[in-house]
């Protein structure tokens, strides 16, 4: 082997080496007896804070929330008097566990090959061993949306709760629903850019008639199989059965009022359950959002305005307008930025100065994210019957100084150390070594 191939494979391991390593932290072990929370304030989300409340769970379900004090029994205390307790937030919509360096294609699981996949969905190919759940969840962020991604029809979405050993123990819901790439037509400029020309609204003319074969060919399977249970099984079509019946919603990506023109009309026609993933123009569709009562997962607050003629604070003050037009939204991040999903309290905390009231943020990351989930019954809210999945903190999740000291997912107390918190003990204990920082 000659020297230059021998530098190759060499150069090549040690850049592999690091995007191949798996978060070490195990996960929590199954509630073993009932925990109360005791004296802190409550942030129930969907009804009052209660000043020094008390909360108890048993077996991965919230029994008691009450301004008075419970009685203990057997329950293990813990005494949160000036402390405060919250539901965990939930991410409406990531590719969490299916992204781990994005420029490293072999750490990214997020698309099959070919456009039309409403057969797979996104929880099998969760790695429940990545390095973004911990991060993550130290920050508050205890459930997720998982999106599939690429293609037209790219599969269905998947809840996760943020702790398990393997993707069946982190599946909260694991078929949530349909994920469409609304077809989208380029602009005049992009076109003459490209050279595609009148092709381009062919295009989208195209793919719009592939759904509507695949729809219909869906629903005259379903009620061939209805009638005849011997035909023969096609796992596409069987998938989209809840989808037919409006049990489960199609989550259409959309951006521009022009398609969700096209988008709304043809979903109402074929009675589809519908939410709208991205919404970055959603307020100039505001009022199709509320004739068709429809939810939208809107991207970030830290971003660009999209067109130079808008201002620097357009996208902090969406959520604010899109509350007063009576739009029924939530707030998320963009479903490729993993890295960044821990920052979503942030994102919320940003839209505050423009308009929309603290109440308003908390419920975009908790409540408003799990009903556009499907997930409300389980998560989003400190209520009697929800899983106790929830976090203490030691003030205002949305500052930055505000440490969050405890953590449960259905009950079980998480570890809340990562790959951050490793590198932080580690050169803390370089400088005590030299001197140079003082022992805590």
């Amino acid at each position: 082997m000659s020297t230059s191939i021998q530098l190759r494979l060499a150069a090549l391991v040690v850049l592999a080496a690091p995007t191949l390593a798996q978060d070490l932290t195990p996960s929590a072990a199954a509630q073993d007896g009932p925990v109360l929370l005791r004296g802190a304030t409550i942030h129930t989300v969907s009804g009052d804070v209660i000043e020094g409340g008390d909360l108890l769970f048993e077996d991965g379900v919230i029994q008691a929330v009450s301004a008075e004090r419970l009685d203990a029994g057997e329950a293990r205390v813990f005494e949160l008097e000036g402390r405060h307790v919250f539901p965990g937030f939930v991410l409406a919509t990531s590719t969490l566990g299916l992204v781990e360096v994005d420029s490293v294609d072999m750490t990214i699981d997020t698309s099959e090959g070919g456009s039309i996949n409403p057969e797979v969905y996104a929880a099998v190919a969760v790695n429940p061993d990545s390095w973004h759940l911990p991060v993550t969840r130290r920050n508050g962020v205890l459930v997720a949306g998982v999106f599939p991604q690429g293609g037209l029809v790219p599969g269905r979405v998947s809840t996760i709760q943020l702790d398990g050993w393997s993707w069946e123990d982190l599946a909260l819901d694991r078929h949530a629903g349909l994920a469409i790439n609304w077809p989208a037509e380029r602009s005049a400029r992009f076109r003459r850019w490209s050279g595609g020309g009148d092709d381009a609204g062919d295009r989208t003319k195209r793919q719009i008639a592939e759904l509507d074969a695949l729809f219909d060919a869906a629903a005259a399977y379903v009620a061939a199989k209805d009638a005849d249970p011997t035909v023969p099984t096609d796992l596409r079509f069987e998938a989209m059965r809840p989808i037919l019946a409006g049990e489960d919603p199609v989550f259409l990506s959309i951006t521009t009022r022009k398609q969700a023109e096209a988008a709304l009309p043809w979903c109402a026609e074929r009675g589809l359950r519908v939410a709208i993933a991205g919404g970055r123009d959603a307020l100039e569709f505001a009022d199709l959002l509320v004739r068709h009562d429809v939810p939208v997962a809107i991207t970030s607050t830290h971003r660009l305005p999209h067109r130079r003629d808008l201002s620097y604070a357009t996208t902090y003050e969406l959520p604010a307008k899109l509350e007063a037009a009576g739009v029924r939204w939530c707030l998320t991040m963009g479903a490729r930025d993993s890295s960044n999903a821990r920052n979503l309290c942030y994102e919320a905390a940003a839209a505050v100065p423009h308009g929309l009231t603290p109440a308003q943020a908390l419920r975009s990351v908790t409540l408003s994210s799990a009903e556009f989930l499907g997930i409300e019954d389980h998560v989003g809210s400190l209520d009697k019957g929800k899983h106790a999945t929830l976090f203490v903190a030691d003030g205002d999740p949305f500052e930055l100084g505000t440490k969050i000291e405890h953590a449960f997912v259905q009950g079980r107390k998480i570890s809340l150390t990562d790959k951050q918190t490793a590198l932080d003990a580690k050169y803390r204990e370089k400088y005590r070594q030299r001197g140079t920082l003082k022992r805590d």
